[in-house]
């Protein structure tokens, strides 16, 4: 089972046998969804890694949970694509080799090529290591003791500024500044409908990188809730025969995780690539 649904298990049993006899459930899942200043050890919940805290110049630049397990996910995508590598040079690629392979031509042709056209050499590398890193931590937050960084909406508000970049640059590398911005107005319009043209057009551009921002924020983090509501019930109902509907049902759960792991890492690269072709493709 996942990192928050063994530690919810005894966690909620732990509030359960408090005196007071109430569990604070939403404390609890608020806890396990939100960021921290320390990692809890599998299985053993009163057991805390603390994590050092850092202030500078009055900002807070601590390392918290989330950060780790961007690094975690860094290093892990670094030693399989390193792993892959290792047999670059063999006619018939297998194994880790063959698995990113088809990966990556997929996102190369089904997804850079019909958005970029011949501009996606420019930009797979940025696409591919997106989809890569955006999956590993989407998959970090079903192992025991891990949590997931892209459910907090610090991280995929970075991946989605980063987006943007991509987004515009993109079009002034293609266009240049003056042409790209000027191609955000639809040409031909009245001279009277710039000054709402404009700003509508400006909300537009600002939107996207919002909606991908949102997006995966929401996606992954409500499944998370989900599951530690159900196994919650037991404890909330005092019996054991809520578990045998609550612990299928978080089963069945934890497993559609695992896809919408994937499709949201699939989904955020697509739109990005999507949002890339509009800037290199305007349609006027």
């Amino acid at each position: 089972m996942s990192a928050a649904t063994t530690e919810a298990v005894a966690e909620t049993a732990t509030h359960g046998a408090e005196a007071s006899g109430k569990l604070d459930i939403g404390g609890l899942i608020m806890h396990h969804i939100t960021d921290s200043h320390e990692i809890e050890v599998p299985f053993f919940p009163s057991l805390k890694i603390p994590l050092p805290e850092i202030h500078v110049g009055g900002y807070d630049i601590s390392i918290t949970k989330h950060v780790v397990m961007m690094w975690i996910a860094t290093g892990l995508l670094l030693f399989v694509a390193a792993w892959a590598a290792r047999r670059s040079k063999d006619p018939i690629p297998r194994g880790w080799r063959n698995a990113l392979e088809a990966i990556i031509v997929y996102i190369r042709d089904e997804i850079g090529r019909k958005a970029l056209g011949d501009h996606i050499d420019h930009y797979l590398g940025y696409l591919v290591t997106t989809f890569f890193f955006i999956l590993f931590n989407n998959l970090l937050g079903l192992v025991p003791g891990m949590a997931t960084a892209t459910g907090n909406v610090g991280v995929t508000a970075a991946l989605a500024g980063i987006a943007f970049l991509m987004i515009q640059g993109s079009g002034i590398r293609e266009f240049g500044v003056v042409k790209h911005f000027k191609h955000l107005v639809p040409s031909g319009l009245p001279l009277w409908l710039l000054p709402v043209m404009i700003p509508v057009e400006i909300l537009g551009m600002l939107a996207k990188p919002f909606a991908l921002c949102i997006r995966l924020f929401a996606n992954m983090t409500a499944g998370h809730v989900v599951i530690l509501g159900l196994i919650s019930l037991i404890f909330i109902l005092q019996t054991a025969f809520a578990a045998l509907v609550s612990v299928p049902f978080t089963l069945f759960i934890f497993v559609l995780e695992i896809l919408v792991a994937f499709i949201q890492a699939y989904i955020f690269t697509t739109l990005v690539a999507t949002f890339m072709g509009m800037s290199v493709h305007p349609a006027h």
